[in-house]
Parts: C-alpha cells; structure tokens; sequence
C-alpha cells in the first residue's frame, strides 16, 4: 500500500490501523539539534483525543506518545524520528455485524474493490484514527516553524448552517480553546454545541468548515510549477478523513468579483512590501507572498449513523444497516489540530526546500 508518505525534505510516514496493536509516525528529513518539548507534543494530540466532550466519541484512549528513535538528551540527532500511540479501548466487536456488509460513504466498498481483503474492524488503514500520527508530526513541525516565527492556526467556522460571520482581522484566536467546539465567538460557539447535541440524539451526524491562518510565513515559499504551495496545501487538507472541498483567500466566492475589485495592491508598510488586500490568500503564483495565508476545508457528516441505512453486502444482497458502538456526532471540533498539524508540516517541508534553492552572494 503506497502512499502513506507526506513531503520532499520534512517526510512524514503514518503507520497502523483502528484497531491495532498501536498507530505511529516516521519523521524523517527533521533537522538535527531540534529541541523536543514532549508536554507541547502531548498537549497537541491531546487536543484531537476522543472522549473529550459530548459533542464527540467516546471512545477512551489516553493517546500517550512514545518517541523510540532518533532523539538523544532531548535533541533530534538528525536520524528518523519515530514515535507512537498504543490503541488501548479498541472494541471490534462493535464491527462484528460489517464484515460481510459494505456501509455507505466509508471506504469499506473501495478498499476491497482494490486489495481485494480488508480490516472491517473501525475501517482499518483507512480511519480517522491514524490522523493522531499526523498531529505529533505537525507538533513537531511546529517546533520547526516556531523559530522562523511563523505559527499555524485554526478553528471551526461552521457547522451545518450555522456560520460564523466575523473577519478574520476580528478573530480572538485565544478563544479558540474556551470551549468544546473550537469556535472563537462563544455565541456561535454555543449555537453549533446545540446543533451537533441535537444531531447527536437524533442518531444523525453533521459536517462543517475549519479556517486556517498561517501567520508569519515568509515570501518565497512554493515550488512552482506542480507544487505550488497552494496545491501541497491542499493535497495535505485533502488528505485528512471526511474533507470534500479546499479553498485559500477568496475561494469560490471570487469569481463574483471583477478583477478591478479582486486584485491584490501592493504597497510599502513600515519597509515591507505588502499587499491592501488579502484576496489572493498570501500565495502569488504558487509562492508565498508574505502575507497570512488563508484557508477554508469542508468537512461531510460522518458517515456512520446510529440510524438504518439501505446497503449492499459482499455478497450481493441488499441489506440494512445500522453503527454501533462509539463515533463523532461531527468531526470538525477534533479536526482542527489536524488542519494545523498538516498546515506546519506542508511549510516546515517548503521551508527546508527553500533553503537549498538558491546560493548566498558570498557563495558565488
């Protein structure tokens, strides 16, 4: 199975399945000499852990990481580095009825269309387990990124119709972690807990959209002309379990616009070349301009539902089908240390390229 590698420089390999012995990540390309702090590495998957509030599954896992190689008195050798998360309250009982069923919307159908064998146990390879590996990978990457000043940000600005309507110049992104949604604005906040609760009872589920800001990137990061950042942005957004759609700066909605309105002036701010507006999202050509990128990611309801579903078995019978056990009621309050891990780890990759892509005067 190919395809479990993230980057060119700053490469990140996800190993394991739901409902394994245990899930974990390769980081490998990290340069030497980086000090690891393990409590922010911690705090970060702890932010994606189940069980964290009723608006998510209840599955327990204590998700402690266990880093095993390339470390040595706290520093990065400049060896892989590898870590790991043991699954500790798997229940693949709860699975027990699927083996033979293909549920709606999940990857039960395709995977066995493909591999022609399949772990029906939580999905296997392809559950939104795995994505805790990516979280310590982009904790990682934020350390990385921490001593370029550059941070990466998030937070749910949507859930079913429920939008919330501020600026991102309005945004107290200290609040973000004030309650179980990841909404900034406590108001709306309380509207989408209302909601997913609701939906929740219902036995029914509901997407949402996360928003994500890179502050500090300098200009000149991308590769053109297939790896835009733009486009390696996307891929890692699209990456992530349930994501159906990506849009930077003014997205979809910028084709309402003329050109006269959309583009990006440049001026002159305290000795930098900057830009009046930020439509173009930070990326010019598929090269960081310098200012903060901006970015949208949809995520669909999750597909498991406490609630009867027409299918068809392996076997080619029709079949109604029901989950059981423990799943997300909406994905998008644990999914944002998700969008910021995949964020840092798509910049910290274009950052070490863009160390080698051209040579000092002094070099010459």
């Amino acid at each position: 199975m190919p395809g479990n590698t993230f980057g060119q420089i700053f490469k990140v390999t996800t190993f394991g399945e739901s409902h394994g012995e245990m899930i974990g990540v390769v980081i490998d390309g990290c340069p030497a000499g980086l000090k690891i702090d393990p409590k922010l590495i911690q705090k970060e998957v702890d932010r994606r852990r189940p069980g964290q509030s009723k608006i998510t599954t209840q599955r327990k896992e204590s998700d402690k990481v266990h880093f095993v190689s390339g470390l040595f008195e706290g520093r990065t050798t400049g060896a892989p580095l590898s870590a790991l998360i043991r699954n500790e309250d798997q229940r693949s009982q709860d699975y027990s009825h699927l083996i033979d069923q293909y549920r709606p919307s999940h990857a039960d159908f395709t995977y066995q269309m493909k591999y022609g064998h399949r772990d029906a146990r939580g999905g296997g390879r392809s559950s939104a387990r795995e994505t805790a590996a990516r979280v310590i990978a982009g904790a990682v990457a934020k350390l990385i990124l921490r001593k370029s000043g550059i941070e990466t940000l998030a937070f749910v600005s949507q859930v079913g119709s429920i939008r919330l309507e501020a600026s991102l110049d309005q945004m107290d992104f200290s609040q973000v972690e004030k309650n179980i949604v990841r909404c900034p604005d406590a108001r709306v906040a309380k509207k989408m807990i209302d909601l997913i609760d609701a939906v929740r009872k219902d036995g029914d589920t509901i997407g949402g959209i996360i928003t994500g800001v890179i502050r500090g990137c300098p200009a000149g990061l991308g590769e053109p002309i297939f790896d835009r950042l733009h486009a390696d942005l996307g891929k890692a957004m699209l990456s992530i379990n349930a994501v159906k759609g990506f849009e930077y700066g003014s997205g979809f909605g910028g084709v309402e616009l003329r050109g006269s309105e959309h583009n990006d002036p440049f001026i002159e701010r305290e000795g930098k070349i900057q830009t009046v507006t930020n439509y173009s999202g930070g990326i010019q050509g598929g090269i960081s301009n310098g200012m903060d990128i901006t970015f949208r990611v949809a995520f669909k309801p999750v597909a498991t539902l406490m609630k009867p579903q027409i299918s068809h078995g392996t076997q080619g019978k029709r079949t109604v089908i029901q989950g059981r056990g423990r799943h997300d009621p909406c994905v998008v309050s644990r999914a944002v240390p998700i969008v910021e891990a995949m964020a840092a780890i798509t910049i910290a990759d274009h950052l070490l390229r863009n160390r080698t892509c051209k040579m000092q005067e002094n070099q010459l």
